[in-house]
């Protein structure tokens, strides 16, 4: 699990723990019944208070993101994506708004990026282009 926290972000190391995780559970990179590291491991890994890494995992549990099995750790919950449909709309929407400003920045022609992108779904094996 990759999680990075900066200060230059500007937002509470906990919420950009807890923005991340959500992320990852929305993306379907962190699945349910998932294991997260313990508190203190990703502390250490992010060179953070353990007590913040505690805050992000409470603020995950009463959303319903994470659920905590007392003696056992913390695990992504059965209920699906935390994120909402609008949610996920915004965010796709900001990342295709970067990769076409990189593009134009790159002088790629919108046909050569829609191949680019054809071919990398392709490899990352999404089953719907699979039998295309």
């Amino acid at each position: 699990m990759q999680i990075h926290v900066s200060e230059a972000d500007g937002t509470p190391y906990y919420t950009q723990v807890v923005q991340q995780i959500k992320h990852l559970v929305a993306s379907g990179r962190l699945t349910s019944g998932e294991r997260l590291p313990p508190v203190r491991k990703l502390a250490e890994q992010l060179l953070i208070n353990p007590n913040t890494v505690a805050r992000a995992y409470r603020e995950l549990e009463s959303e319903g993101v994470v659920a905590s099995k007392r003696g056992s750790g913390v695990f992504v919950s059965d209920s699906g994506s935390p994120l909402s449909t609008k949610e996920k709309q915004r965010i796709l929407h900001d990342r295709v708004d970067s990769l076409l400003v990189a593009a134009r920045q790159l002088g790629v022609d919108m046909d050569s990026l829609l191949t680019t992108i054809a071919q990398r779904d392709k490899k990352l094996g999404n089953p719907s282009t699979k039998t295309k």
